[in-house]
């Protein structure tokens, strides 16, 4: 515990004379502040409004919570760094219920969430020790709100995954759908996950019951041992996200969430699963996601590596998808009898995918597969075209320029 102590010790006084200006073209640059000292490190509860300047490397040790009536603002260009950990002691940012987040990053100077085990330094976007396949090595952000919720037994609120239940501010739901918990732009969220019990890893970015007041794009998620983005009901839209190198699934809808992920991708990594898994309400409530030019990019070493898997009760539509990469044993599933009956009753619909097939497939309706027991249905994949490299509908990869994904190559 001393030798833990020293070591932050040493880190606060060395950031302490660390400050930022920027270059003509915005690009953040360290300057001396003059040796004032700040303690950067954040644990336990942030009880009255605060922000992290960009002058320093702030650090997340356990879980770090944003209570109810307080607004934490991360000025554009802030390195955050959290400690490794696992269980209750695993380090997360979690923005409760009635908390905002004001975290305003731009394309040349965007937020960046990692490990305190990246050498990432001050003024730059990508560290050089960490790759995609450093995963698990902290636990991820977690946004709260009062939007709706559809679970079982009809509760209008529960308690978020990754959060003991004796931790009230990891509570979700509520009945207003148009909640505000603040503004996320421009964020790059990195090598998280961490394990909080036996299979049971955070997300990159959790979002429970977050209200269409809320606004979110231009997010990155990368190398996370879960899923990239999970959406748990709630109603916010989701615009220029992209989840690279994902242990589990890239996006993935629960408890009847109705907003609109548009303009977004998912590219596979060597261990991912689906691209994209879809579940529906879980209770009485209904939902409607809106999918809305999407890319999957696949990946042909992982074991799994599904297109996307439709399960329980899924409820939306999926249109102007694009993939490509994909293995030929990878798939468009309708997973159970529950999901079959609603694409039969119109609740779940298909749009345009435009997929390169590939080798050894010949006919993309092939890829479309529904796996209920009971129920039959027919037109799955119709509208689903084979095109050659490129196509004309999906994500905007322009749009992703300012990623690590980018940086590295995986674009």
């Amino acid at each position: 515990m001393k030798k833990k102590l020293l070591t932050t010790m040493a880190i606060l006084t060395i950031g302490s004379f660390i400050s930022c200006s920027s270059n003509d073209d915005g690009a953040i640059i360290p300057t001396d502040d003059g040796g004032q000292g700040t303690d950067t490190v954040l644990s336990g509860q942030i009880t009255e409004d605060k922000t992290l300047t960009n002058d320093l490397i702030w650090e997340i040790e356990g879980r770090v919570t944003v209570i109810a009536g307080v607004t934490l603002t991360i000025e554009a260009g802030t390195i955050i760094k959290a400690y490794a950990g696992s269980g209750a002691n695993a380090s997360t940012l979690i923005i409760a219920r009635d908390a905002k987040v004001m975290a305003n990053g731009t394309s040349n100077n965007p937020i960046i969430f990692t490990s305190t085990a990246d050498n990432i330094q001050l003024g730059q976007t990508v560290g050089g020790n960490l790759t995609e396949n450093d995963r698990g090595l902290w636990g991820g952000l977690i946004v709260l709100g009062n939007a709706n919720i559809s679970v079982e037994g009809n509760a209008t609120e529960t308690q978020i995954e990754g959060i003991p239940a004796s931790d009230t501010n990891g509570l979700y739901g509520g009945n207003n759908n148009s909640d505000n918990s603040g503004k996320i732009n421009f964020i790059s969220i990195r090598h998280g996950g961490a394990e909080i019990g036996e299979g049971n890893e955070i997300n990159g970015l959790t979002l429970g019951a977050v209200g269409s007041g809320t606004t979110i794009s231009n997010v990155e998620v990368v190398a996370n041992v879960d899923d990239g983005i999970e959406f748990f009901g709630g109603a916010v839209n989701i615009s220029n996200a992209l989840v690279w190198a994902q242990g589990d699934d890239g996006l993935d809808i629960d408890q009847a969430y109705s907003g609109t992920i548009s303009n977004s991708v998912v590219i596979l990594g060597d261990i991912s699963d689906h691209a994209m898994e879809i579940d529906g309400p879980e209770g009485a409530l209904e939902g409607n996601f809106n999918l809305n030019g999407i890319t999957l990019i696949g990946n042909q070493n992982t074991e799994n590596g599904e297109y996307a898997d439709y399960r329980s009760n899924a409820m939306g539509i999926s249109n102007n998808v694009y993939a490509i990469g994909f293995k030929d044993s990878s798939d468009v599933e309708l997973d159970n009898n529950g999901v079959a009956t609603n694409y039969n009753n119109g609740k779940l619909q298909f749009g345009i995918w435009q997929i390169v097939l590939p080798l050894g497939i010949t006919n993309v309706q092939d890829i479309f597969v529904n796996k209920a027991e009971n129920v039959t249905v027919s037109g799955f994949g119709g509208d689903a075209q084979a095109v050659s490299e490129g196509g004309t509908v999906g994500a905007n990869l322009s749009d992703f320029e300012w990623t690590y994904t980018n940086a590295k190559g995986a674009i």
